[in-house]
Protein backbone atom coordinates (compact mmCIF):
# COMPACT_ATOMS: atom_id res chain seq x y z
CA UNK A 1 0.00 0.00 0.00
CA UNK A 2 2.51 2.19 0.54
CA UNK A 3 4.48 1.51 -2.64
CA UNK A 4 1.31 1.93 -4.54
CA UNK A 5 0.77 5.39 -2.99
CA UNK A 6 4.59 6.54 -3.10
CA UNK A 7 4.63 5.46 -6.91
CA UNK A 8 0.94 7.62 -7.72
CA UNK A 9 1.82 10.27 -4.99
CA UNK A 10 4.19 12.44 -7.71
CA UNK A 11 1.78 12.05 -10.02
CA UNK A 12 -1.61 13.01 -7.98
CA UNK A 13 0.57 16.14 -6.78
CA UNK A 14 1.09 17.25 -10.44
CA UNK A 15 -2.46 16.63 -11.26
CA UNK A 16 -3.66 19.02 -8.20
CA UNK A 17 -0.92 21.64 -9.48
CA UNK A 18 -2.29 21.46 -13.09
CA UNK A 19 -5.85 21.70 -12.14
CA UNK A 20 -4.87 24.86 -9.61
CA UNK A 21 -3.02 26.30 -12.34
CA UNK A 22 -5.69 25.39 -14.56
CA UNK A 23 -8.65 27.05 -11.61
CA UNK A 24 -6.01 30.27 -12.00
CA UNK A 25 -5.40 30.74 -15.51
CA UNK A 26 -9.91 30.68 -16.06
CA UNK A 27 -9.92 33.20 -13.17
CA UNK A 28 -7.32 35.44 -14.53
CA UNK A 29 -9.06 34.91 -18.01
CA UNK A 30 -12.57 36.19 -16.95
CA UNK A 31 -11.17 38.93 -14.79
CA UNK A 32 -8.72 40.55 -17.57
CA UNK A 33 -10.64 39.71 -20.82
CA UNK A 34 -14.05 39.37 -19.34
CA UNK A 35 -14.86 41.15 -16.73
CA UNK A 36 -14.80 45.06 -17.31
CA UNK A 37 -12.36 46.81 -15.16
CA UNK A 38 -9.59 49.82 -15.81
CA UNK A 39 -7.67 51.14 -13.54
CA UNK A 40 -7.72 54.40 -15.54
CA UNK A 41 -10.48 56.28 -14.11
CA UNK A 42 -10.61 59.98 -12.52
CA UNK A 43 -13.41 61.77 -10.63
CA UNK A 44 -15.02 64.39 -12.19
CA UNK A 45 -17.48 67.35 -11.66
CA UNK A 46 -18.76 69.74 -13.25
CA UNK A 47 -16.87 73.57 -13.24
CA UNK A 48 -18.79 76.67 -12.78
CA UNK A 49 -16.78 79.56 -13.64
CA UNK A 50 -18.01 82.12 -11.62
CA UNK A 51 -18.01 85.23 -14.20
CA UNK A 52 -19.80 88.66 -13.62
CA UNK A 53 -21.27 90.73 -16.46
CA UNK A 54 -20.43 93.61 -15.38
CA UNK A 55 -16.90 95.50 -14.42
CA UNK A 56 -15.51 97.53 -11.72
CA UNK A 57 -13.40 97.32 -8.21
CA UNK A 58 -14.11 94.18 -5.99
CA UNK A 59 -15.07 95.75 -2.58
CA UNK A 60 -15.53 92.67 -0.26
CA UNK A 61 -15.11 89.04 -1.06
CA UNK A 62 -17.47 86.91 1.21
CA UNK A 63 -15.71 83.69 0.85
CA UNK A 64 -12.43 82.04 1.10
CA UNK A 65 -10.94 78.96 -0.61
CA UNK A 66 -12.42 75.81 -0.32
CA UNK A 67 -15.12 76.70 1.30
CA UNK A 68 -18.28 75.29 0.45
CA UNK A 69 -21.10 77.03 -0.42
CA UNK A 70 -25.28 77.09 -1.39
CA UNK A 71 -26.60 78.47 -4.16
CA UNK A 72 -27.50 81.50 -3.10
CA UNK A 73 -24.94 82.53 -0.77
CA UNK A 74 -22.94 86.18 -1.98
CA UNK A 75 -19.52 85.19 -3.32
CA UNK A 76 -18.36 89.02 -3.77
CA UNK A 77 -19.12 92.64 -4.09
CA UNK A 78 -17.98 94.46 -6.90
CA UNK A 79 -18.62 98.62 -6.70
CA UNK A 80 -21.71 98.83 -5.37
CA UNK A 81 -21.76 102.52 -5.27
CA UNK A 82 -21.28 103.03 -8.71
CA UNK A 83 -23.89 101.45 -9.48
CA UNK A 84 -25.73 103.77 -7.37
CA UNK A 85 -25.46 106.39 -8.87
CA UNK A 86 -25.77 105.12 -11.87
CA UNK A 87 -29.65 104.24 -10.46
CA UNK A 88 -30.04 107.85 -9.33
CA UNK A 89 -29.13 109.14 -12.74
CA UNK A 90 -31.42 106.86 -14.57
CA UNK A 91 -34.21 108.09 -12.12
CA UNK A 92 -33.74 111.65 -13.04
CA UNK A 93 -33.54 111.14 -16.54
CA UNK A 94 -36.95 109.81 -16.16
CA UNK A 95 -38.16 112.55 -14.35
CA UNK A 96 -36.95 114.52 -17.22
CA UNK A 97 -38.77 112.64 -20.03
CA UNK A 98 -41.97 112.20 -18.28
CA UNK A 99 -42.19 116.30 -17.61
CA UNK A 100 -41.12 116.62 -21.43
CA UNK A 101 -43.95 114.33 -21.84
CA UNK A 102 -46.42 116.20 -19.89
CA UNK A 103 -45.44 119.69 -21.86
CA UNK A 104 -46.07 117.96 -25.25
CA UNK A 105 -49.44 116.80 -24.66
CA UNK A 106 -50.17 119.97 -22.85
CA UNK A 107 -49.89 121.63 -26.35
CA UNK A 108 -51.37 119.55 -28.12
CA UNK A 109 -54.45 119.24 -26.02
CA UNK A 110 -53.96 123.23 -26.85
CA UNK A 111 -53.67 123.08 -30.45
CA UNK A 112 -57.11 121.02 -30.17
CA UNK A 113 -59.60 123.52 -27.77
CA UNK A 114 -58.75 126.20 -30.52
CA UNK A 115 -59.57 124.10 -33.40
CA UNK A 116 -59.26 125.57 -36.94
CA UNK A 117 -57.21 128.81 -35.31
CA UNK A 118 -54.49 126.81 -35.13
CA UNK A 119 -52.21 125.92 -38.20
CA UNK A 120 -52.50 122.14 -39.53
CA UNK A 121 -48.81 122.35 -39.59
CA UNK A 122 -48.16 123.65 -36.10
CA UNK A 123 -51.09 120.82 -34.85
CA UNK A 124 -48.71 117.85 -36.51
CA UNK A 125 -45.71 119.28 -34.98
CA UNK A 126 -47.05 118.79 -31.69
CA UNK A 127 -48.23 115.45 -32.28
CA UNK A 128 -44.75 114.43 -33.57
CA UNK A 129 -43.18 115.99 -30.27
CA UNK A 130 -45.61 114.07 -27.97
CA UNK A 131 -44.74 110.65 -29.38
CA UNK A 132 -40.88 111.61 -29.86
CA UNK A 133 -41.36 112.78 -25.60
CA UNK A 134 -42.99 109.11 -25.25
CA UNK A 135 -40.48 107.20 -27.09
CA UNK A 136 -37.93 108.68 -24.81
CA UNK A 137 -40.15 108.24 -21.78
CA UNK A 138 -39.88 104.69 -22.83
CA UNK A 139 -35.95 104.76 -23.38
CA UNK A 140 -35.68 106.58 -20.11
CA UNK A 141 -37.34 103.19 -18.24
CA UNK A 142 -35.37 100.86 -20.26
CA UNK A 143 -32.19 102.55 -19.29
CA UNK A 144 -33.60 102.63 -15.58
CA UNK A 145 -34.15 99.24 -15.58
CA UNK A 146 -30.88 98.27 -17.02
CA UNK A 147 -28.88 100.12 -14.07
CA UNK A 148 -30.99 98.47 -11.73
CA UNK A 149 -30.07 95.06 -13.29
CA UNK A 150 -26.86 96.01 -13.20
CA UNK A 151 -26.59 97.30 -9.41
CA UNK A 152 -28.52 93.98 -8.39
CA UNK A 153 -25.81 92.56 -9.80
CA UNK A 154 -22.75 93.69 -8.18
CA UNK A 155 -23.53 90.78 -5.45
CA UNK A 156 -22.63 87.74 -7.30
CA UNK A 157 -23.78 84.97 -5.85
CA UNK A 158 -23.14 81.07 -6.36
CA UNK A 159 -25.68 79.41 -8.95
CA UNK A 160 -25.00 75.67 -7.49
CA UNK A 161 -24.18 74.38 -4.61
CA UNK A 162 -20.23 73.95 -4.40
CA UNK A 163 -16.97 74.18 -3.08
CA UNK A 164 -14.59 77.40 -4.29
CA UNK A 165 -11.52 76.40 -5.32
CA UNK A 166 -8.31 77.76 -6.43
CA UNK A 167 -9.76 81.36 -5.07
CA UNK A 168 -7.48 84.56 -6.05
CA UNK A 169 -9.39 87.09 -5.46
CA UNK A 170 -8.90 90.28 -3.38
CA UNK A 171 -11.16 93.36 -2.31
CA UNK A 172 -9.58 96.06 -4.80
CA UNK A 173 -9.03 93.91 -7.67
CA UNK A 174 -10.45 94.85 -10.73
CA UNK A 175 -12.65 92.84 -12.65
CA UNK A 176 -13.79 93.02 -16.10
CA UNK A 177 -17.24 92.09 -18.29
CA UNK A 178 -16.89 88.21 -19.02
CA UNK A 179 -13.65 87.65 -16.97
CA UNK A 180 -13.81 84.12 -14.56
CA UNK A 181 -13.28 85.55 -11.11
CA UNK A 182 -13.00 81.91 -9.41
CA UNK A 183 -14.07 78.49 -9.97
CA UNK A 184 -16.82 76.70 -8.17
CA UNK A 185 -17.43 72.78 -8.64
CA UNK A 186 -21.04 71.55 -8.55
CA UNK A 187 -21.42 69.35 -5.59
CA UNK A 188 -24.44 67.77 -7.15
CA UNK A 189 -22.36 66.86 -9.92
CA UNK A 190 -19.48 64.85 -8.85
CA UNK A 191 -19.05 61.68 -10.71
CA UNK A 192 -16.12 59.21 -11.70
CA UNK A 193 -15.65 58.36 -15.05
CA UNK A 194 -13.57 55.10 -16.29
CA UNK A 195 -11.77 55.20 -19.70
CA UNK A 196 -12.56 51.48 -20.84
CA UNK A 197 -11.06 49.51 -23.79
CA UNK A 198 -13.10 49.47 -26.60
CA UNK A 199 -12.89 45.29 -26.49
CA UNK A 200 -14.59 45.63 -23.37
CA UNK A 201 -17.97 47.49 -24.35
CA UNK A 202 -19.76 44.32 -25.18
CA UNK A 203 -19.79 43.89 -21.64
CA UNK A 204 -20.50 47.35 -20.51
CA UNK A 205 -24.63 47.80 -19.83
CA UNK A 206 -26.06 51.04 -18.83
CA UNK A 207 -27.10 50.25 -14.84
CA UNK A 208 -24.78 47.78 -14.16
CA UNK A 209 -23.61 47.95 -10.77
CA UNK A 210 -19.74 49.49 -10.26
CA UNK A 211 -17.40 48.91 -7.73
CA UNK A 212 -15.03 52.07 -7.30
CA UNK A 213 -11.89 52.10 -5.42
CA UNK A 214 -9.59 55.42 -5.64
CA UNK A 215 -6.30 55.24 -4.65
CA UNK A 216 -5.18 55.53 -1.49
CA UNK A 217 -8.69 54.36 -0.20
CA UNK A 218 -9.39 50.18 1.45
CA UNK A 219 -13.02 51.23 0.95
CA UNK A 220 -15.18 50.66 -2.15
CA UNK A 221 -17.10 53.28 -3.81
CA UNK A 222 -20.45 51.86 -5.17
CA UNK A 223 -21.94 53.08 -8.29
CA UNK A 224 -24.03 52.71 -11.44
CA UNK A 225 -23.42 53.03 -14.96
CA UNK A 226 -25.35 56.13 -16.19
CA UNK A 227 -24.12 56.35 -19.22
CA UNK A 228 -21.81 55.24 -22.19
CA UNK A 229 -19.84 58.22 -24.62
CA UNK A 230 -21.14 58.63 -27.85
CA UNK A 231 -17.80 59.42 -29.28
CA UNK A 232 -14.30 60.29 -29.08
CA UNK A 233 -11.82 62.29 -30.88
CA UNK A 234 -9.95 60.98 -34.68
CA UNK A 235 -6.19 61.83 -34.07
CA UNK A 236 -5.86 60.19 -37.66
CA UNK A 237 -7.78 63.10 -39.04
CA UNK A 238 -7.97 66.54 -39.74
CA UNK A 239 -10.14 69.27 -41.68
CA UNK A 240 -7.93 70.92 -44.30
CA UNK A 241 -8.75 74.30 -45.54
CA UNK A 242 -11.12 73.21 -48.35
CA UNK A 243 -13.10 71.37 -45.73
CA UNK A 244 -12.26 68.18 -46.96
CA UNK A 245 -11.06 65.13 -44.78
CA UNK A 246 -7.01 65.08 -44.27
CA UNK A 247 -6.44 61.41 -43.30
CA UNK A 248 -2.74 60.08 -42.07
CA UNK A 249 -1.31 58.25 -45.06
CA UNK A 250 0.71 56.21 -42.18
CA UNK A 251 -1.12 53.09 -40.71
CA UNK A 252 0.65 51.32 -37.76
CA UNK A 253 0.51 47.60 -37.76
CA UNK A 254 0.13 47.77 -33.81
CA UNK A 255 -3.07 49.09 -33.15
CA UNK A 256 -3.62 49.67 -29.96
CA UNK A 257 -7.27 49.61 -28.48
CA UNK A 258 -9.31 53.20 -27.96
CA UNK A 259 -10.27 54.21 -24.45
CA UNK A 260 -14.00 54.88 -24.40
CA UNK A 261 -14.93 56.85 -21.54
CA UNK A 262 -17.83 55.66 -19.24
CA UNK A 263 -19.88 57.77 -16.66
CA UNK A 264 -20.63 56.55 -13.45
CA UNK A 265 -23.17 57.62 -11.00
CA UNK A 266 -22.53 57.37 -7.32
CA UNK A 267 -25.02 55.69 -5.19
CA UNK A 268 -23.27 55.14 -1.77
CA UNK A 269 -20.00 56.91 -0.48
CA UNK A 270 -18.42 55.39 2.57
CA UNK A 271 -18.18 57.96 4.98
CA UNK A 272 -14.68 59.62 5.50
CA UNK A 273 -13.84 58.63 1.66
CA UNK A 274 -12.92 62.01 -0.23
CA UNK A 275 -14.39 62.83 -3.81
CA UNK A 276 -11.68 65.25 -5.20
CA UNK A 277 -11.98 66.49 -8.31
CA UNK A 278 -8.88 64.47 -10.67
CA UNK A 279 -8.34 61.54 -8.43
CA UNK A 280 -7.15 58.24 -10.05
CA UNK A 281 -9.67 55.23 -9.68
CA UNK A 282 -9.80 51.31 -9.91
CA UNK A 283 -13.21 50.73 -12.09
CA UNK A 284 -14.88 47.38 -12.20
CA UNK A 285 -18.30 46.44 -13.49
CA UNK A 286 -20.00 43.49 -11.89
CA UNK A 287 -20.60 41.10 -14.26
CA UNK A 288 -23.29 38.86 -12.08
CA UNK A 289 -26.35 39.00 -13.95
CA UNK A 290 -25.73 41.88 -16.90
CA UNK A 291 -24.35 39.72 -19.73
CA UNK A 292 -26.88 39.41 -22.12
CA UNK A 293 -28.28 36.03 -23.88
CA UNK A 294 -26.56 34.35 -26.85
CA UNK A 295 -27.90 36.28 -29.89
CA UNK A 296 -28.74 39.63 -28.57
CA UNK A 297 -27.77 43.18 -28.77
CA UNK A 298 -25.57 44.11 -25.98
CA UNK A 299 -27.89 46.32 -23.54
CA UNK A 300 -30.55 43.64 -23.46
CA UNK A 301 -31.78 41.30 -20.93
CA UNK A 302 -34.02 38.32 -23.24
CA UNK A 303 -34.30 36.26 -19.73
CA UNK A 304 -36.06 38.93 -17.79
CA UNK A 305 -38.20 40.25 -20.39
CA UNK A 306 -39.26 36.69 -21.17
CA UNK A 307 -40.78 35.97 -17.91
CA UNK A 308 -43.67 37.62 -17.46
CA UNK A 309 -44.92 35.81 -20.72
CA UNK A 310 -44.24 32.09 -18.60
CA UNK A 311 -47.89 32.17 -16.51
CA UNK A 312 -50.41 31.99 -19.73
CA UNK A 313 -49.74 28.41 -20.09
CA UNK A 314 -51.18 27.64 -16.84
CA UNK A 315 -54.50 29.60 -17.50
CA UNK A 316 -55.40 26.61 -19.59
CA UNK A 317 -55.22 24.29 -17.04
CA UNK A 318 -58.52 25.02 -15.74
CA UNK A 319 -60.15 24.26 -19.06
CA UNK A 320 -59.11 20.66 -19.52
CA UNK A 321 -61.20 18.69 -17.08
CA UNK A 322 -64.61 20.42 -19.27
CA UNK A 323 -64.32 16.82 -21.77
CA UNK A 324 -63.86 14.45 -19.15
CA UNK A 325 -67.08 15.49 -17.70
CA UNK A 326 -69.00 15.41 -21.23
CA UNK A 327 -67.70 12.06 -21.53
CA UNK A 328 -69.09 10.68 -18.20
CA UNK A 329 -72.49 12.40 -18.92
CA UNK A 330 -73.08 9.90 -21.94
CA UNK A 331 -72.91 6.74 -20.61
CA UNK A 332 -75.50 7.69 -17.53
CA UNK A 333 -77.63 8.96 -21.00
CA UNK A 334 -77.92 5.51 -22.70
CA UNK A 335 -78.09 4.04 -19.06
CA UNK A 336 -81.55 5.58 -19.29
Amino acid sequence: MKNLFARIAPSLATLVLVVIAALVAIWLWNHYENSPWTRDGRVRADVVRVTPDIGGLVTSVEVRDNQEVRAGDLLFVIDRPRYSLAVQAAQAAVQSAQAKLGQAQREAARDLALGDLVATESHEQNVAAVATARAALDQSLSALDKAKLDLARTNVRASVNGTVTNLDLHPGDFVAPGSQAMALIDRDSIRVEGYFEETKLPHIHVGAPVTVVLMGETRPVKGVVESIAAGIGDTTRTDSHNLLPNVDPTFTWVRLAQRIPVRIRLTEVPSGVRLIVGRTATVTIEQHDQAPAKGQPAGQRAPAQTVPAQPAPAQTVPAQPAPAQTAAAAPTERAK
